[in-house]
């Protein structure tokens, strides 16, 4: 080799040495920045908690009717804060949120007209909020950036459960996370699998309440893993709550025909179970898969026109689930609609 060639291969060497480390150099700043997003939301949320004065909650007045006591369940799922479309925004999430709130209670009072309701269970089935990036051309389709939909999603989720404490005695929460919930964008892979921002969503609400003892609240949270179902058992009958992007479309790109394998296999590999719920396909759906039986949940959200255009759907009346369970099973369902 001549000193002419040896020269250049030491100088290729060198600049190939100094890529490899610029490239480090960025890979390490791209993997603090995401780092410090992570942490800064978690330290904005300790701050908004401890820097509110909340006002307990005032207890309802002890119910004396006699009878078999039932307790009130809600399915919350894909409030998707955030998104536009040409009948939906963040404000208009929020008066439906609180118009689900109000029927509810309603509701809780129409059956207390035969029999005692003393529980709640509320549990939050992910996407209450929309993210950013999740999908290429999501930044023209939101009115909120993701710090401001997560702040005003968990302060809504907060005041629903607040709503629903007062009218009984006893409110449990639980929570399964969603997709949008993912860190945006292609790299979202190479977050911890515990980083999720429906997850987040649930603590700040949940530590907002976090003094109050009527409230049972644990976070969502799966150390090393994804908090991608919660289980529950209520007067003797076990609940599965997941969010519903596992399975996808099957036959005829119906997402239904995939629920039975899939309820099937979890009731015998995760956990036995007699009810299910799950969100993500906003459309509101009662099945039955041998004896389980499955709600799949509504959305507030409404006029779809990207689910109209590619999946010939999205028509939908924006709606939440309301159930109501006694010793022997479900007893009543109301789909609460929110238009």
């Amino acid at each position: 080799m001549s000193l002419t060639d040896e020269a250049n291969t030491i100088g290729a060497d060198v600049e190939l040495r100094q890529t490899i480390a610029r490239l480090h150099r960025q890979l390490d700043k791209a993997n603090a920045t995401r780092e410090e997003l992570v942490a800064a939301v978690y330290q904005a949320a300790r701050d908004a908690a401890s820097g509110l004065v909340v006002p307990p909650v005032p207890a309802p007045p002890k119910d004396a009717r006699k009878g078999k006591a039932e307790v009130a369940i809600c399915l919350l799922a894909d409030w998707q804060w955030g998104k536009v479309t040409p009948e939906y925004n963040s404000d208009v999430a929020a008066a439906r949120v609180a118009r689900y709130a109000e029927k509810v209670i309603k509701l809780i009072e129409l059956q207390r007209s035969h029999h005692p309701v003393n529980e709640a269970r509320i549990y939050l089935l992910g996407d209450l909020l929309e993210g950013e990036e999740i999908f290429p051309g999501q930044s023209h389709r939101i009115d909120a950036s993701l710090y401001a939909q997560l702040f005003r999603a968990s302060e809504a989720l907060a005041q629903l459960v607040r709503i629903v404490a007062a009218s009984v005695p006893k409110v449990t929460v639980k929570g399964a996370i969603g997709n949008h919930g993912a860190m945006g964008g292609p790299i979202r892979r190479s977050y911890h699998p515990e980083t999720n921002f429906d997850a987040m969503l649930y603590n700040v609400a949940r530590m907002l309440l976090r003094d109050e003892p009527r409230v049972d609240w644990d976070e969502t949270l799966v150390a090393g893993e994804r908090a991608w179902y919660a289980t529950d058992e209520v007067l003797g009958k076990r609940w599965f709550l997941f969010h519903g992007d596992q399975v996808k479309s099957a036959s005829f790109g119906i997402p239904w025909y995939g629920y039975s394998k899939r309820l099937l296999g979890w009731a015998t590999s995760v956990a036995p179970f007699d009810y299910s719920a799950s969100g993500h396909w906003h459309q509101p759906v009662r099945m039955q898969v041998n004896a389980i039986t499955h709600w799949g949940a509504g959305s507030t959200e409404s006029a779809n026109t990207f689910a109209q255009e590619f999946l010939a759907s999205g028509g939908q009346r924006p709606s939440q689930w309301l159930l109501f369970q006694g010793e022997h099973g479900i007893t009543s369902e109301w789909c609460v609609y929110l238009d």
